[in-house]
């Protein structure tokens, strides 16, 4: 009788054990899951829209700092208007490449478009156990897409190079290396998308109509002043020719 108590409690001891051992393993399987580079909208991301989304790059070791992250925008999809915002410590570089087909923005043809955005650390980067946020302006983002796909690249001190360049596939599993994509929700009617994307380009479009301004107003400045010395030698030469007249009727 007491051996046939002591069974069925070793055999819950072992399967509890066994429960235990499996749900670390689960956990150990699924926590690369969670910490690869990704992207997510401040607010929403409308087609047509314009919008701030974050790229949040965690450090995924535990004996190196992350000093760089290069984002890739898709080629398929270029958008016109790509602004990245100040982060302390980081460097940002923009890359532009001529298009294929030019773009049409606010009624201006647009044969270039950002391709390219590279971070640098300027200090330790980001270290082991902490995440950073990159933001960027997007903007007109695509009609004919649900989704865009950036590709990155995430660099080690310790020069180890991660590419999260592959791309989900409905209906499969997750892949090792997962790049960023982002969801694009309904178009909306106004099409101007989150309040700080459509600062960020307003600011970036009259920034560049006023150059193209001042660039104007020197060019008129410099006729103007051109117009005005022709004038004054023509004034001078003509005062002079009414005094010869004067002296040539006096002397007849």
């Amino acid at each position: 009788m007491q051996a046939s108590r002591i069974a069925p409690r070793r055999v819950a001891a072992r399967l509890t054990a066994a429960a235990a051992v499996a749900g670390t393993a689960v956990l150990a399987l699924s926590a690369p899951a969670f910490a690869h580079v990704s992207v997510q909208p401040e607010g929403t991301a409308a087609k047509g829209g314009y919008a701030v989304v974050d790229f949040k790059v965690p450090n995924e070791r535990d004996n190196a700092s992350t000093t760089r992250i290069e984002v890739s925008l898709p080629a398929d999809h270029p958008i016109a208007s790509v602004m990245p915002q100040p982060v302390p410590g980081w460097k940002a570089v923009v890359t532009k490449s001529k298009l294929d087909k030019p773009l049409t923005m606010h009624g201006e043809k647009i044969d270039e478009a950002v391709s390219k955005v590279t971070w640098t650390a300027d200090g330790k980067g980001i270290e082991p156990g902490y995440f950073q946020k990159f933001p960027l302006s997007l903007g007109a983002l695509p009609e004919n897409t649900d989704e865009l796909v950036f590709k990155a690249i995430q660099t080690y001190d310790n020069k180890e190079v991660v590419r999260w360049i592959e791309v989900p596939q409905e209906g499969q599993d997750e892949p090792e290396n997962p790049a960023p994509v982002l969801e694009l929700s309904a178009a909306t009617d106004d099409h101007h998308g989150t309040a700080a994307a459509k600062d960020a380009a307003a600011t970036e479009e009259k920034t560049e109509k006023t150059a193209a301004a001042d660039d104007s107003g020197s060019n008129t400045d410099t006729t103007a002043r051109v117009l005005g010395v022709v004038g004054i030698v023509v004034g001078i030469a003509g005062v002079a020719y009414g005094v010869l007249a004067g002296r040539r009727r006096t002397t007849a």
